[in-house]
C-alpha cells in the first residue's frame, strides 16, 4: 500500500502538474484501484494521506493558486457490469429503498480532459481554474478567456454562479497541431489530453490561444432554483446559458438501460472525434444527490464506469511466497515477461491459497477460478492491478506432468508453523517475534513516511542496523546512538558517511521523540489497527493512559472499560481481541512499554474541530431511524465533526433513540447521557447545518 500510494502521488503530480503522464489510463486506474481494494480489506492500514483520500495534485508554483469554493471531487470508478450494479445497490441501500424502486441515472461520456472551474458574476466571466489537489487549484482565467466554447458573458440573475467541466481537444485538431508542431520543429503531443493540459496551462495566453481547446460542461455550484430539479433539467438550463453539453447526455432507468447505453458508446468510441476514457451515471433527481451526499474525495451519486484493459497470454514460471510485517504469507506469481497495455509484466498477485485453488471462502469454485500450477499458460489483466491478476489459464496448454501447487504450512523465512485460523482467507506465520521478517517489518513500518517519517533511515539502513544488532525491536529506533556505541560502531567512520550525516540522523529521530496519540497508536503495528483506527481510537480516548486503562480493564473483565473499548465507531471485537492480545502477550507489552518510555505522547485535543458545531460530541444511534437510513444519519453527524461510536458509555455525549429502542437506552440513563429522538435529533440536525454550511453545493 505505500508502495502504491507513493506511485500515484507521482502519477498526480506527472499527470496533473507536468501534463507528461508517466502512465497510460489504464495502468493508473489498476494502480488507484488495487489500493483501494486492499484499503477494502484491510480499513485499519489506510494511511490519513492516502491518494484515495484525495484527488489531483497541487496546483504548481508557476501559477497563481485559487482556493475552490467548493472541493472539485473526484469519481468513484467501476470496471465492470458487476460494479455498477453494486453501486446501484449500494445507492438503493443508501437511501431505505427497495432494489426493485425505480431510479433515475443521467448518463454521459466521461472526457479526456482538464478539469475547469468557471465562475461568473453578474453574468460576466470572473475567474477559472484547474481542480489542483481538489481544494486549491491553478488561475488560468486569461487563457480560458481564449477558448471559443467558453462564454464571456451569460444570462444569469445578480450574484455568483460556478460551472465546471473539461477541457479537450479534437482528434482532427489534434493531428493539425501536431503537424504544425513538426513543420516548425518544436516538440510534438503524445495525445489529446497532453495536448489540451499543455496548451491550458501556459504562462503565455496568447500561446493558448493558437492551440484549438474545447470545452464540455458537466456540473455546477449553485443553490438557485434556476436549474430545476434534476440533473437533466439542470444540464438543459447550461445549455441555453450557451455551454457546450454532450450530446450523447440522456437519461436511464434501471441497471440494463445504464448498460445497454455503456455497450453503444463503446462502440462508436472511435469515431466520436474526441478522446473518451468510459462513461458516467449520475442519480437525476438533485434531492436525491443532495442526501447522498459526498465522501472524502468522491460524490455518492455518481460512478464512472471505465472500460476494460488489455490482456496477454504467458507462462507461470514460479510462486513465490513473501512474508508480511503482521505474519500473512502472500504468494506472488513470477511470469514470463509479457506486455500488457504497453507496461511490460513479470509478476502478478495470487492473492492467497484459495485463488490458487481456484476456490472462494466457502469452498464453491470462484469465477474463473483454475487450479493454477508451474508452468501453466496464464491469462493476464491489468483493469484493476498494478501488479496484474490472473484472469484464466489454458488448461490444453497444460503439461501432462503438471502437479499442483502445495502451500506452504511452515513460514519460508524462520520455519515456524503458518496457520490459517478459521474464517480467515490468509495463512499467518506463527513466529511473531523470531521471524525476520515480522521484525523487520515492523521496524520499517515505524519509521516509514505515515508513520513516525524519520528521513534518512530507509529499508536498506534498517536491515544494515538489524544485521549488527543495534536494531532488533522499535524502541531501539530512538536508542540507536547508545546501541552503536555499545557495539564499538562509529557511525561517521562507516562507509558513505561522516560525522555530518551521521549528526544529521540521530537529530532527525531526536525530532520524532514527541509524537501524537494516533501516530503513536500507529506505529505500534498491531494487526487491525491502521491509521484510520488509531485517529478513532485517539479522537475516543483522547490520552495514552485512557487506551491503556480501557485495554488493561477489559482484559480483567471490568464491564465498564470492556464497553468502553468497543463504543468507538469502528472499533469491533476483531480491533479490540487484536488489542488485548497485544497488551496479554508479555513479550508485545514489553515491546509496546519500552517503545513508549522513549517518546512523549501527545493528547488528542478534545474538539479537534472548533469550526463544526458538532465537532468531539461523541453520537450513538439505536433502534429504527423512520426518516432516514442509519448510513445517512451517521454521514450527516459526521459531516459536522460529530464521532460516532456504536455503543453507550461514560463518554457518550448524545444517545439518538429511534423506534424499539432497547438496553442502549437504559445504559445511556445509567450514564446521566442525553437521549432524544429522531425528530428532536432531525432537527438539531438541519439547525446545525445550516449555521455551518453556505448555500452552495457541489453538482
Amino acid at each position: 500500500m505505500r508502495r502504491l500510494s507513493t506511485q500515484i502521488r507521482s502519477a498526480d503530480i506527472a499527470y496533473h502538474q507536468n501534463d507528461a503522464p508517466n502512465l497510460d489510463d489504464g495502468e493508473y486506474d489498476a494502480l488507484k484501484v488495487k489500493l483501494k481494494a486492499l484499503e477494502t480489506q484491510y480499513p485499519s492500514l489506510v494511511r490519513a494521506d492516502s491518494p484515495s483520500q484525495s484527488v489531483g495534485a497541487p496546483a504548481a508554483e508557476r501559477f497563481r493558486k485559487v482556493k475552490h469554493s467548493s472541493p472539485m471531487l473526484s469519481l468513484d470508478n467501476a470496471f465492470s457490469a458487476d460494479d455498477l450494479g453494486e453501486f446501484e445497490a449500494r445507492v438503493q441501500r443508501f437511501l431505505g429503498r427497495s432494489p426493485s424502486d425505480t431510479l433515475q441515472f443521467t448518463f454521459e461520456p466521461k472526457i479526456d480532459g482538464l478539469s475547469v472551474t468557471l465562475i461568473y458574476h453578474g453574468g460576466r466571466l470572473q475567474s477559472a481554474a484547474t481542480r489542483g489537489d481538489g481544494s486549491i487549484g491553478e488561475d488560468v482565467t486569461e487563457n480560458v478567456k481564449t477558448i471559443k466554447d467558453i462564454p464571456q458573458t451569460i444570462p444569469a440573475p445578480p450574484g455568483t454562479i460556478e460551472i465546471r467541466g473539461e477541457v479537450y481537444m479534437a482528434h482532427s485538431d489534434f493531428t493539425h497541431l501536431n503537424d504544425m508542431q513538426i513543420e516548425k520543429g518544436e516538440r510534438t503531443f503524445a495525445n489529446p489530453r497532453n495536448a489540451a493540459a499543455g496548451s491550458l496551462r501556459q504562462l503565455d495566453p496568447l500561446i493558448t490561444a493558437a492551440r484549438p481547446l474545447r470545452f464540455f460542461a458537466h456540473g455546477w455550484v449553485s443553490a438557485d432554483a434556476m436549474f430545476g430539479d434534476s440533473q437533466m433539467e439542470a444540464m438543459k438550463t447550461i445549455s441555453a446559458m450557451g455551454f457546450t453539453v454532450n450530446p450523447h447526455t440522456k437519461i436511464c432507468v434501471g441497471h440494463q438501460a445504464m448498460m445497454a447505453e455503456y455497450d453503444r458508446i463503446e462502440k462508436i468510441r472511435a469515431s466520436l472525434g474526441y478522446d473518451i476514457d468510459g462513461v458516467v451515471f449520475k442519480v437525476n433527481t438533485l434531492g436525491l444527490q443532495a442526501r447522498l451526499g459526498n465522501s472524502s474525495t468522491a460524490p455518492r451519486w455518481a460512478i464512472a464506469v471505465k472500460f476494460p484493459a488489455e490482456t496477454a497470454w504467458t507462462v507461470l514460471n514460479a510462486i513465490d511466497i513473501q512474508v508480511g510485517r503482521t505474519g500473512a504469507l502472500s504468494p506472488v506469481a513470477r511470469l514470463e515477461p509479457i506486455t500488457v497495455g504497453g507496461v511490460v509484466v513479470s509478476n502478478a498477485t495470487l492473492h492467497n491459497e484459495d485463488y490458487i485453488k481456484g476456490i472462494g471462502a466457502d469452498g464453491s469454485p470462484i469465477r474463473n477460478g483454475r487450479d493454477l500450477r508451474v508452468g501453466d499458460r496464464v491469462k493476464i489483466y491489468r483493469a484493476g492491478d498494478v501488479i496484474p491478476k490472473v484472469a484464466d489459464m489454458d488448461p490444453a496448454a497444460r503439461k501432462s506432468s503438471s502437479v499442483p501447487y502445495r502451500f506452504p504450512r511452515y513460514c519460508p523465512d524462520c520455519g515456524s508453523k503458518a496457520l490459517r485460523l478459521e474464517g480467515d482467507a490468509v495463512r499467518r506465520c506463527t513466529g511473531e517475534f523470531v521471524c525476520r521478517s515480522q521484525r523487520l517489518g515492523r521496524l520499517k513500518h515505524l519509521a516509514s513516511r505515515p508513520v513516525f517519517n524519520i528521513e534518512g533511515l530507509g529499508d536498506k539502513l534498517i536491515e544494515q542496523f538489524f544485521e549488527l544488532g543495534v536494531l532488533t525491536e522499535p524502541a531501539n529506533i530512538f536508542q540507536l546512538r547508545n546501541k552503536l556505541t555499545a557495539k564499538d560502531i562509529n557511525l561517521s567512520e562507516q562507509s558513505g558517511w561522516g560525522e555530518k550525516s551521521a549528526d544529521k540522523l540521530f537529530a532527525e529521530i531526536d525530532s520524532k521523540r514527541e509524537v501524537p496519540l494516533a501516530r503513536f497508536v500507529f506505529a505500534l503495528g498491531i494487526r487491525h489497527v491502521g491509521e484510520i483506527v488509531a485517529e478513532r481510537l485517539a479522537r475516543h480516548f483522547l490520552a495514552w493512559d485512557n487506551l491503556v486503562k480501557a485495554i488493561d480493564g477489559s482484559l480483567h473483565s471490568q464491564v465498564d472499560e470492556e464497553n468502553e473499548l468497543v463504543s468507538a465507531e469502528g472499533i469491533g471485537e476483531k480491533t479490540a481481541d487484536a488489542l488485548q492480545r497485544s497488551f496479554r502477550d508479555p513479550v508485545a507489552r514489553g515491546l509496546i512499554n519500552r517503545l513508549a518510555a522513549q517518546l512523549t505522547i501527545v493528547p488528542e485535543s478534545v474538539r479537534p474541530d472548533g469550526q463544526r458545531p458538532l465537532a468531539g460530541v461523541s453520537i450513538v444511534f439505536t433502534g429504527t431511524l423512520e426518516r432516514m437510513t442509519r448510513a445517512e444519519a451517521k454521514a450527516r453527524a459526521e459531516a459536522l465533526g460529530a464521532r460516532i461510536a456504536s455503543s453507550v458509555s461514560s463518554r457518550t455525549g448524545i444517545l439518538v433513540a429511534g423506534n424499539k429502542a432497547g438496553s442502549k437506552v437504559r445504559k445511556a440513563k445509567e450514564f446521566g447521557v442525553r437521549i432524544i429522538s429522531e425528530e428532536v435529533w432531525l432537527e438539531m440536525l438541519d439547525r446545525e447545518e445550516n449555521s455551518f454550511h453556505s448555500k452552495t453545493r457541489i453538482q
